[in-house]
């Protein structure tokens, strides 16, 4: 059996299937990350709301 030598066009396609598929491991990795800051964003307000009640960034000393 003769193996024919891979052309061009067989790399060219190959790096274009490598990009989608970042792309797509890009997309799913973002959508996640929107779906867990959605998901966790009531509980941030609330302890967002403690720490300014506490003082913030001024209560260093009196909250160790």
């Amino acid at each position: 059996m003769k193996v024919q030598p891979a052309g061009r066009t067989a790399v060219v396609e190959a790096g274009r299937t490598g990009q989608r598929v970042l792309m797509a491991e890009a997309a799913l990795a973002g959508a996640v990350a929107v779906a867990l800051f959605v998901r966790e964003f009531p509980s941030l307000r609330r302890e967002m709301r403690i720490w300014r009640m506490a003082g913030g960034l001024r209560a260093g000393r009196r909250y160790p």
